[in-house]
């Protein structure tokens, strides 16, 4: 049987021939087709890699809806802006004229307007009338004579009172407000204040953004040329304001140098009239508890030197009602006048405690009615003024307090009555008696420079130290003018009497700053009253130059009594600030707890 062959046929090869493999062209292609990928994917990736790169480094073309960054959320609402500042608050547009809410106008505009929401009342006062619109209507008082508009001055929505601009604008004279109206978005460009601000050009035509930065929404275009007011100065971005109110952030490059402009507020100041003495007021006040006190008129004067003015505390405020008690007395002041003395009398509000002075201040029609009593008391007794004492008010009622004195005072000033208001020291609690605006409308503001610690205090010590004395001085100053300022100082000195606590041991100067290891009374006692007291105890008193008075301190019955001496000495150094002041004068609270050589020393200084 013949072999049979199993190997693979052989192809029949050309001699000298160069073997290939079978699949070289197609492995070509497919390598080809790799490149042509791998070139594809690169270039995806690059064109991918440089739109992030252009997406993320060109500016955003996006704009702000500009009612919600102006806060106007209906046709009737317009942003606002004053002096470059845009508030959150809105104005409204009524019938073709701008009004304002009466917070807003306080606040940024003018802080005379007076508002009586108890009785729907706006009142102002100038320096010769006082105006009076009731909400909801065109026309208003002045003073007695009717005025009238075309627009109601007045609107009450809801819980918000709005007053017309052109209203404020009328009585605002200084600083004069002027305004524009503009749209998309509605809104009010006021300008009031004036100042020094920076002012620049825009180079190249730009936009004006939301934030800092070329992805923040564009708030405005502005062309190249237009004159911008720089608010905040940055790196790369600075805040502006464009001439019709558009803020926002622009890049600083494309801006030109910045320049500074001091702009002038307009308008002129209106004058306040005083009934200001050519002489030093040297007052005294005459504590009268009943008609008895005023027949000891004549040994209460013939016991003082140098006084010129006396203040019986004569009215307090007796109920809700605006009426007040009157201890007044024409032949108290009968004599006085025969004497060359004046008569300020007194009004206080302490006296009945079951009287709201809040509320009767806060009610028009009820404040009108104690002005006018105090006016009535006033003439009829031919008294030559007022000296108003309002004490321990709350700081809510502050406003309607400063309106009560702008009110009283111009009839004060039409009846030839002069008006002095009595104050604390200044302090932060106390801002609200608006010293300053007190001093354009009242003749005298009386600075109560005593009472720096009280039985309310949280320790014993001076009554009126030279340094509490002199910074009252100081801040009031910061305030009123001088020729309108009287010291008051006080004649009574506060003596403590200090028990050891049970535990606390005998050295009652352990004290540290939470605890006391005793607790204090006090009494007030006159001059001599004070030295009998620490002369028959055996004790030396000594001079502190801290308190710029003298110190005294001892023990009795198991009790120490410290004592910050209130005497001839003590009240010089008083007196020398109120003449290195150039201050009106001077103030005694109270007469009959001086002693007679007290009078020596005050009129080195009153005369």
């Amino acid at each position: 049987m013949a072999e049979i062959d199993r190997s693979t046929p052989k192809a029949n090869v050309k001699k000298g021939a160069t073997r290939r493999p079978i699949n070289n062209k197609r492995q070509q292609k497919n390598n080809h087709s790799v490149i042509i990928a791998a070139v594809f994917i690169v270039g995806v990736i690059l064109i991918a890699g440089i739109s992030l790169l252009v997406k993320k480094y060109s500016p955003s073309k996006e704009r702000v809806n500009l009612n919600s960054y102006y806060n106007v959320q209906n046709e009737e609402d317009m942003a606002i802006v004053v002096d470059n500042q845009r508030l959150e608050d809105v104005a409204k547009n009524w019938e073709g004229h701008v009004y304002l809410e009466y917070q807003t106008v306080h606040d940024y505009l003018n802080e005379r307007f007076y508002w009586d929401a108890n009785e729907n009342i706006l009142r102002y006062v100038t320096p010769t009338d006082v105006i009076s619109v009731n909400a909801g209507e065109q026309s208003y008082m002045v003073t007695k004579s009717s005025e009238n508009t075309d627009y109601t001055i007045v609107k009450v929505d809801a819980d918000k009172m709005y007053i017309a601009l052109d209203f404020v604008q009328k009585y605002t004279e200084y600083p004069a407000i002027s305004y524009k109206v503009y749209e998309k978005p509605n809104r009010v460009a006021i300008e009031s204040k004036g100042g020094t601000i920076k002012t620049t050009e825009v180079k190249r035509s730009t936009e004006i953004r939301q934030k800092g930065g070329i992805k923040s929404p564009i708030v405005v275009d502005v062309e190249k040329g237009a004159t911008v007011t720089i608010l905040e100065s940055g790196n790369d971005w600075d805040k502006v304001c464009t001439q019709d109110g558009m803020i926002g952030y622009i890049r600083n490059n494309k801006l030109g140098s910045e320049q500074k402009t001091t702009v002038k507020a307009k308008g002129e100041q209106p004058v306040f009239n005083h009934l200001l003495k050519d002489k030093t007021i040297s007052m005294g006040w005459h504590q009268v508890t009943n008609q008895d006190g005023n027949k000891k008129v004549a040994n209460v004067l013939q016991s003082t030197k140098g006084i010129n003015v006396l203040s019986p505390t004569w009215f307090y405020l007796n109920d809700n009602d605006g009426n007040i008690y009157s201890l007044a007395n024409h032949d108290y002041v009968n004599y006085c006048h025969q004497q060359g003395v004046e008569v300020w009398a007194l009004i206080s509000n302490l006296e009945n405690s079951e009287v709201d002075t809040t509320y009767v201040l806060t009610h028009t029609s009820v404040r009108d009615k104690l002005v006018n009593q105090i006016i009535a008391s006033a003439i009829e007794y031919n008294l030559d003024g007022i000296n108003l004492d309002f004490e321990a008010l709350a700081g809510e009622v502050g406003d309607a307090y400063i309106q009560f004195i702008r009110e009283l005072s111009i009839k004060c000033e039409n009846n030839n009555i002069v008006l002095s208001v009595d104050n604390y020291v200044p302090s932060s609690y106390t801002a609200f008696y608006n010293r300053s605006e007190q001093a354009l409308f009242a003749d005298y503001i009386v600075i109560m420079a005593y009472d720096e610690h009280t039985r309310a205090s949280e320790d014993v010590g001076s009554v009126a130290s030279i340094g509490f004395v002199k910074k009252g001085v100081e801040d009031t100053l910061a305030e009123v003018p001088a020729n309108q300022t009287i010291l008051g100082m006080p004649f009574y000195t506060r003596v403590w009497e200090l028990t050891a606590k049970d535990g606390a041991g005998e050295d009652v100067e352990s004290a540290s700053e939470d605890y006391l290891p005793y607790t204090f009374t006090c009494s007030e006692e006159g001059m001599q009253t004070v030295e009998n007291r620490y002369t028959v105890n055996g004790a030396q008193p000594t001079w502190d130059d801290t308190t710029g008075q003298y110190y005294v301190e001892y023990e009795n019955s198991g009790k120490t009594y410290k004592i910050w001496i209130e005497n001839e000495a003590s009240l010089e150094e008083k007196l020398k600030v109120m003449k290195d002041n150039s201050l009106a004068g001077a103030a005694y609270w109270k007469l009959g707890f001086e002693r007679a050589t007290a009078w020596d020393t005050i009129i080195k200084y009153v005369n």
